[in-house]
């Protein structure tokens, strides 16, 4: 049978070479990072256990769990404290907790809205005359634009900008509405108000967990990953340079060597993908360019509960580029998950993205630790010093869904389609979360296999 090369050993690539193993399709993964997982990637500080990168995904996207179980960790999961989650956004120096009923854009009772401190009185007008929306369809515009349009300026800077900035990075005036958004948007389509969107939707909600995530951390899953994979894939250490179409499949050029594939799965940022394939298609090359990544960077840092001070009634804290500063979002790990912080310790997670980020993938761990330390200190009160801490860096980890991106992503897809046995997976094209990762990575396996037993079905052997 032919063997499929995959490039990238992230969680895509990974997901990508299981699946494959589980359709009995041989494959070689190439990844040229000593370390497979990627982005995932779990620490301790003596009893404190730290995510380097993401801390948990979605429980809504209940297929991730088909994944969890299969590969044993079953038994793992442990879900979020929702009975103790509440976000509070930083308002003229202080931190105002969000209206209970508040799903990313708008609450499903209305009624908290205007009596939130986060807004003031000319916002409150606005929002309570958004009920009365009537239904359109309008092309794609940014997140702020689209905001705006429903509930004033006020709302992208104190709402908006902060909730996505922990997700993307971003300001919303680069995100698509169309892709980042899709539900707010289908409720302008449907009701016209977001409002009445969200109130009609509140009793379809999942009743249970926001959050799900693994007993000893993110990284169980790579690692299971890894040891789930056959006899049938072979994990290479290498940097593969270009990927081209050849008369036996595809060729993967890498710094040691090639390998001739039937089919090549780039499991790797768009841009990373667009310098793989520039000899073979230059046009493709330049859209899988175009889509956007920028960077971030998590500060871990543990700190003693004697004497801190601050009561962590909550998930955590997000800040608006208004306020000022550096960190973008805190999560308060001893409140969002039990057993993360260590007994007597208080362990917090700072991010930091977009021109932060950037500013401080250039400095110093020392300036990065200590700015974070300063600025949380002066929006949460506490005065207590952290025992330790700790930054992790990811350059141009995070793609952006900019204004056109469905255009972008679908243009690209087309043009795959001149090429037989290239596919694309990874979070730049539709679904940032680990579960979307998973479930691009896990079709594509299908298709391969699908394809496989067209060209090997029923009569195609011997009598």
């Amino acid at each position: 049978m032919p063997r499929v090369a995959i490039v990238g050993g992230g969680v895509s690539g990974l997901s990508a070479a299981y699946h494959l193993g589980r359709h009995g399709i041989p494959c070689t993964l190439i990844e040229r990072e000593q370390r497979l997982g990627g982005i995932i990637r779990t620490e301790r500080f003596g009893d404190c256990l730290v995510e380097a990168g993401p801390d948990s995904w979605l429980a809504e996207k209940a297929w991730m769990l088909d994944l969890i179980r299969e590969i044993g960790l079953g038994d793992q999961v442990i879900a979020s404290n929702d009975d103790r989650r509440r976000t509070y956004i930083v308002r003229r120096g202080r931190p105002v907790a969000l209206p209970d009923s508040m799903r990313l854009l708008a609450p499903s009772r209305p009624w908290q809205a205007a009596t939130s401190r986060l807004f003031g009185l000319r916002s409150k007008a606005r929002i309570a005359c958004e009920w009365f929306h009537r239904p359109e369809t309008r092309p794609d515009r940014s997140v702020a634009e689209f905001v705006e349009d429903h509930f004033g300026r006020e709302a992208v800077e104190y709402l908006a900008q902060p909730m996505l900035a922990g997700v993307y990075g971003s300001p919303p005036e680069n995100l698509s509405a169309d892709s980042v958004i899709p539900r707010f948007v289908e409720y302008e389509r449907k009701h016209g108000s977001l409002l009445r969107g969200a109130w009609k939707g509140r009793h379809i909600r999942s009743q249970g967990a926001q959050f799900l995530t693994l007993r000893e951390g993110m990284q169980s899953l790579t690692d299971a990953l890894r040891r789930h994979l056959p006899r049938t894939c072979e994990a290479v250490t290498d940097e593969v340079l270009a990927v081209k179409p050849g008369a036996e499949g595809w060729l993967v050029q890498a710094r040691s060597g090639a390998w001739v594939a039937s089919d090549v799965i780039i499991a790797t940022p768009a841009y990373e993908a667009g310098r793989l394939l520039a000899a073979a298609d230059s046009a493709l090359a330049e859209r899988l360019r175009n889509i956007v990544y920028t960077s971030s960077v998590v500060v871990a840092l543990v700190y003693p509960q004697q004497g801190f001070g601050h009561p962590l009634d909550g998930f955590g804290l997000l800040i608006p580029r208004a306020e000022g500063g550096t960190v973008a979002a805190c999560t308060w790990m001893n409140t969002k998950f039990t057993g993360r912080a260590g007994d007597g310790k208080v362990l917090l997670r700072a991010f930091l993205g977009g021109e932060a980020a950037q500013a401080a993938l250039e400095a110093g761990d020392e300036s990065v630790l200590v700015q974070a330390d300063a600025e949380l200190r002066q929006w949460m009160g506490f005065r207590t010093a952290p025992l330790v801490s700790r930054a992790y860096r990811w350059p141009a980890a995070m793609p952006q869904y900019a204004v056109g991106h469905a255009t972008r992503v679908s243009q690209i897809s087309e043009a795959l389609l001149r090429y037989p046995g290239l596919h694309l997976a990874g979070n730049g094209y539709a679904g940032l979360g680990i579960p979307d990762c998973v479930r691009r990575s896990e079709r594509i396996a299908s298709a391969i296999a699908r394809a496989e037993e067209s060209l090997s079905g029923p009569g195609a052997g011997p009598p």
